[in-house]
């Protein structure tokens, strides 16, 4: 991938662009299975082939800081001085949040949304978050720092919807505080539609505004197929997806005479996982709630159990009850393959079987690891 904002010094955010691609990904598998030969548990896995993504246009979320001034926004990062770098054509992004985010620079102008000022701590738009379906819907968030603006965002949707053909959400997102916080709790869905539908592998997923989605779709695509695989091979009678997110896992696992329950704090995650699971028709049961409280809390534990945690993993905690508590397979999908070895370690009865390395991330150092384990 060539990128002109890279040669020219101003965003170095793809740490390993201008390493070829195959060799990133040789060295994102070879890091993931040095960390797990450490664990005893894990020493015997069967790594299978890494899963390779596109090494540019793969994004489905375009995350830009607001910059500049009303007349000349900046969509993209600051640099260290806090001023707007426009970044409105960063390759990473799939082709059609590149086209879209001209027609989301002249509304901001339209609408007079004043970009907030990080150094003097003024002005209104902080941020503007895309995301892309596979069918080329966009969902579009705006947020801001008080719903003053809102009625002149509003003002303005029209020409914004007829700007960008495949815009089918529109919401502005209330963030008041000062400080790095991408999106605050209030949440105003300002279009008829107020959900994205993402479709992936044989399900059409849900995505409200403030719901959590892979980067990667493709990617996401095969890791829900692979942990699914490996469910079905196990055979379980009872699942728990825990930190299921919009149900992804919880909604691909889902079978005739086997009991599903995903668990998410996000309420809002959780209502994309339920609408989703009553039209697609699927018997799969959806809770919000912390999932470290709701699994040591537990009577009884099920037979497989799914995790697919924040960057920190399932810690010390999680990793004990999972121990302890008699079930037989788990399948661990991980963001960080530090935190996963440490949490492996902690669970020297649950053997890694098989693993596998997804690339979530090319031009960085982050990958997605899958792992499956059995009892001894």
């Amino acid at each position: 991938m060539r990128c002109a904002y890279h040669a020219a010094g101003v965003c170095r955010s793809c740490t390993h662009l201008g390493e070829p691609y195959l060799d990133q990904l040789a060295a994102k598998d070879a890091h993931a299975r040095t960390l797990l030969s450490k664990v005893p548990s894990a020493a015997d896995a069967v790594w299978h082939e890494p899963v390779a993504s596109p090494d540019e246009g793969f994004r489905n979320k375009a995350k830009m800081v607001v910059g500049g001034t009303v007349e000349a926004p900046t969509l993209g990062i600051l640099d260290e001085l806090g001023r707007g770098v426009d970044l409105q054509g960063c390759g990473l992004h799939e082709a059609p949040l590149r086209a879209a985010l001209p027609a989301v620079a002249d509304a901001i102008s339209a609408a007079r949304l004043t970009p907030y000022d990080v150094p003097s701590r003024r002005g209104e738009l902080k941020h503007v978050l895309l995301t892309l379906s596979p069918d080329g819907e966009i969902m579009a968030r705006f947020v801001l720092r008080s719903t003053e603006a809102v009625p002149r965002l509003r003002k303005h949707l029209p020409t914004l919807l007829a700007a960008i053909p495949g815009l089918r959400v529109v919401s502005a997102n209330i963030q008041p505080e000062h400080k790095a916080v991408l999106e605050g709790p209030e949440e105003i869905v300002l279009t008829p539609d107020d959900s994205l539908r993402m479709r992936v592998n044989h399900l059409d997923l849900h995505l409200l505004p403030q719901s959590f989605f892979q980067t990667n779709t493709a990617i996401a695509q095969a890791l829900y197929a692979q942990g699914a695989a490996w469910v079905d091979a196990a055979a379980p009678r009872s699942v728990w997806d825990l930190y299921c997110g919009v149900g992804g896992f919880a909604l691909h696992v889902a079978a005739p005479g086997r009991d599903v329950l995903g668990i998410e704090l996000s309420a809002e995650a959780i209502g994309s996982a339920r609408r989703t699971a009553a039209e697609a028709g699927l018997a799969v049961r959806f809770e919000a709630g912390d999932a470290t409280a709701f699994a040591l809390s537990a009577d009884a534990a099920p037979d497989l159990v799914i995790v697919n945690p924040p960057r920190r993993g399932i810690g010390a905690d999680v990793a004990s009850w999972l121990e302890r508590s008699g079930v037989r397979d788990v399948v661990y999908s991980s963001c960080n393959a530090v935190s996963l070895a440490r949490d492996l370690a902690a669970m020297p009865n649950l053997r890694v079987t098989e693993a596998r390395v997804l690339d979530m991330f090319p031009q960085t150092a982050h990958y997605e690891v899958i792992t499956r384990l059995t009892r001894a």
